[in-house]
């Protein structure tokens, strides 16, 4: 099987990873108001120059800066954009004695308008930093996150009376700004990262959608439609992939369920150009939902999981592979961890040793399953 020189390769990942100890404490000063905004971007390059050289080491080909600049991953982005309004998740004690992090509100206040680069410069530190062979990779929170959490009240009525066409058009062009602007510096590869589709498949959350007023059954093809707008504006030569998430803090997870209610209109409706899917245990169902892969798009398969340091079997891993080429055609599929590592830095169930062995584990089981990483 011939080698993939574009991303997704067959051995990548979704993009953030632990932070180390100095970075934590420089961010616990800067927030304290003990070191500026310079002092702790100085910290962050540093950190960002080791992720890289990790990367680079454990045989992976996409790189990025590891998400060490965000604190959140979708709301740093969000925040910067005109006329989007959003609060901080919280930590809650559930019915079940744990502790879960309740999402924030995320509220479209006026016009959504792209008035600045975002990602641009952290782009360009983070290319600096790559070695020649190698992709750097931009994340970003997936458009529909405007609509999900909050539904239509979550929409100021007077910014937007209607929501189709205009709502979506301003969110898209906006996007589409960015996506120019990351291209312009040289990015080819970005990844939006999107919980709301995984959450559709999940009875709660579907109810959930029912009582915003919101059909689930409608839903994905509706973000569909969506999506594509943000892709229409996407610069030709730019790879645009989407990773599906159903949340990871402290190796806990928000929603399951199989993808079967939003296959279709992910993998066939969406003009994305792969996808990033957790498949790393039971809740995430069966492969059957592959069937709707068309040829051209890429599959990277979330099998090894972030959520604990015990390591898979490999063989394990290639008879999984095995079992979703049933489904679509094994050149169409790739290999990854099932979601980011720093998500699960506080639950202690995953150290630095063991983020670097799943990893290794992830580039060695794509070149015998493949022939190539």
């Amino acid at each position: 099987m011939s080698a993939r020189t574009v991303p997704p390769f067959r051995a990548d990942h979704v993009g953030s990873f632990l932070r180390p100890v100095y970075l934590l404490e420089a961010r616990d000063r800067h927030a304290r108001g003990e070191i500026d905004a310079a002092a702790l971007r100085a910290v962050e390059d540093r950190a960002i120059a080791e992720i890289v050289r990790f990367q680079e080491d454990v045989g992976l080909k996409s790189v990025t800066d590891g998400e060490f600049r965000r604190t959140y991953f979708h709301l740093d982005f969000l925040r910067q954009l005109d006329g989007v309004t959003t609060d901080d998740p919280k930590v809650v004690t559930g019915p079940d004695g744990k502790e879960h992090l309740a999402p924030p509100s995320i509220l479209v206040t006026g016009k959504v308008r792209h008035a600045r680069d975002i990602q641009r410069a952290d782009f360009e530190y983070l290319a600096s930093q790559v070695s020649a062979g190698h992709t750097p990779k931009v994340t970003i929170p997936s458009p529909t996150m405007l609509h999900f959490r909050g539904g239509r009240a979550g929409i100021d009525a007077v910014a937007y009376p209607e929501l189709d066409p205009d709502f979506y058009e301003d969110v898209a062009e906006a996007y589409g700004q960015e996506l120019r602007s990351l291209y312009d510096a040289g990015c080819r590869y970005v990844q939006m990262d999107d919980t709301n589709l995984a959450y559709l498949c999940d009875g709660r959350m579907r109810e959930a959608a029912k009582a915003r007023g919101d059909d689930p059954n409608e839903l994905p093809h509706r973000y569909a439609r969506f999506i594509n707008r943000v892709v229409a504006r996407k610069p030709e030569g730019m790879v645009l992939a989407m990773h599906l998430c159903r949340g990871n803090f402290k190796s806990t997870y928000a929603a399951e369920g199989n993808y079967e209610p939003v296959a279709e209109a992910l993998l066939s409706e969406m003009h994305l150009d792969a996808y990033f899917m957790e498949y790393d245990d039971d809740r995430s169902g069966d492969f059957r939902p592959l069937r709707f892969l068309p040829r051209g798009k890429i599959v990277v398969l979330g099998l090894v999981t972030t959520k604990f340091g015990a390591l898979e079997s490999k063989d394990d891993l290639k008879r999984r592979i095995d079992e979703a080429a049933k489904h679509a055609p094994l050149e169409q599929l790739a290999l990854s961890p099932q979601c980011g590592f720093s998500s699960t830095v506080h639950g202690n169930n995953v150290a630095v040793e063991d983020q670097r062995a799943k990893l290794r584990l992830v580039v060695e089981t794509a070149r015998e399953v493949w022939g190539d990483a």
